[in-house]
């Protein structure tokens, strides 16, 4: 990896591509720690240290990259926007002009990345309006005495409102100038931005808190996942394809072997952050409602993450997600049409329906492979890093290095790295060819 960065930073145009993303990643950074007007900074620090990273809060400050406990100019940071996007996936199941756009090419997926900007601001108002209420009532550290606004007007609370939803207006457009200007995926490198900037201060406090012992013992068992990741992420079931000779004009066209490579993983990080999404919805609406019998249940099952109901909800739900999220985005009779269309086949199978009927069954069984290996990475630090720090279930150390943070570090580093990679060898082809 160091040797590709080494090389891109020798090729001037690789290198202003790879300044511009750094220098981009900077804004947001800064951005992500300027307060947003209103905000007694001195109390929200306060209120931090008291919350601690366990629970809800230790989820939201690892996605935000403490930028949303701080009450930050980008406290939002790209959650509206994930959110947009995989909301408009869901619905090109069910609205048919979607799934027409989708299949119009350059021209329809525009205009659902129009659709998803306008979903975005407008998740970003609700959001931010949500968080600015919890603020003025004292409910956004609930155990914290401290006032951590200013004022409780509605000026003030007017003004935070218009800060935050701009301000995830401009991280849109900052991820959009990544990818159009940039190195990588602009909304992944951000989110992958985000999670690493809280890893330095998360690995000194638990050396400072339990020791040097537990340190290596928490980096052994997160190297050992992330090494189980790269192998899953980069394994593919290649399924082969023929394509057979056909006369256009004067020319001979096809003849040529190729093949469909389907991952283990289809699904990528999806299901993981769906069902840690849904599991604490229900821990965010306990808060508002602390005495009934339903939140105190919420409370005694969903708090420690190592308890059976918790576990056997996570994973029913990882696995639920990780086979819906493949159905919609792959899709086995549009590819066996088109292959049809232009003369392929898969060796040994007929072409048409039995075709598709064929890529529908190893796609089910790859995403099973695919739904486990998910549900265990997602469930093993935990278990693990409860005998680590047995207090709290392991759930202020899985916040860190659970499946959710550890699958998009990776997944984001490889992605990065291999598009490094394809324009380097397009650089040097050019070259060889002149």
């Amino acid at each position: 990896m160091l040797r590709v960065f080494a090389q891109a930073f020798r090729t001037p145009d690789l290198r202003s591509k790879l300044l511009f993303t750094l220098g981009i990643i900077a804004i947001f950074r800064v951005g992500s720690v300027l307060p947003t007007p209103g905000v007694d900074v001195p109390a929200v620090r306060t209120c931090v240290d008291l919350a601690g990273n366990e629970g809800i809060y230790g989820m939201l400050n690892l996605f935000s990259g403490g930028a949303m406990l701080q009450l930050a100019v980008f406290a939002l940071g790209i959650i509206p926007y994930i959110t947009a996007s995989i909301i408009l996936q869901l619905l090109t199941v069910v609205i048919p002009r979607i799934e027409a756009l989708r299949k119009e090419g350059a021209s329809g997926q525009a205009q659902i990345t129009q659709y998803t900007r306008y979903l975005t601001i407008g998740l970003a108002l609700l959001q931010s309006t949500t968080i600015v209420t919890l603020a003025r009532r004292g409910q956004f550290f609930p155990n914290c005495p401290e006032e951590v606004l200013q004022n409780d007007s509605l000026t003030t609370a007017a003004i935070m409102i218009i800060v935050m939803t701009a301000g995830t207006g401009v991280v849109m457009w900052l991820g959009e100038l990544i990818t159009d200007r940039g190195v990588g995926n602009g909304m992944s490198l951000l989110i992958f931005t985000q999670i690493v900037a809280s890893v330095p201060s998360m690995f000194w406090s638990i050396q400072t808190s339990r020791g040097w012992g537990v340190f290596g013992l928490v980096v052994v068992v997160a190297l050992i996942v992330v090494t189980l990741i790269v192998f899953v992420e980069q394994a593919q079931r290649r399924i082969p394809v023929q394509y057979a000779k056909r006369m256009v004009g004067r020319r001979m066209y096809g003849g040529s072997a190729t093949y469909i490579p389907l991952k283990i993983n289809q699904a990528g990080v999806i299901p993981v952050i769906f069902a840690s999404s849904l599991l604490y919805i229900p821990l965010l609406a306990a808060q508002f409602n602390q005495t009934s019998g339903w939140a105190l249940w919420i409370q005694d099952n969903f708090t420690r993450g190592t308890h059976p109901v918790y576990i056997a909800a996570y994973f029913l739900l990882i696995v639920g997600f990780a086979f819906f999220y493949v159905s919609i985005t792959f899709n086995p009779k549009d590819i066996s049409d088109n292959m049809k269309r232009y003369g392929g086949f898969v060796p040994g199978i007929r072409a048409g329906r039995a075709t598709e009927e064929y890529l529908a069954y190893v796609l089910n069984r790859i995403t099973s492979a695919g739904a486990i290996y998910l549900a265990l990475v997602a469930l093993l630090p935990l278990l693990a890093f409860n005998v680590l720090n047995p207090a709290d279930g392991g759930q202020s150390f899985n916040n860190m290095f659970g499946g959710t943070s550890i699958l998009i570090m990776v997944g984001v580093g490889l992605q990065t790295v291999q598009q490094i990679e394809s324009q380097l060898q397009q650089r040097n082809y050019e070259g060889f060819l002149r």
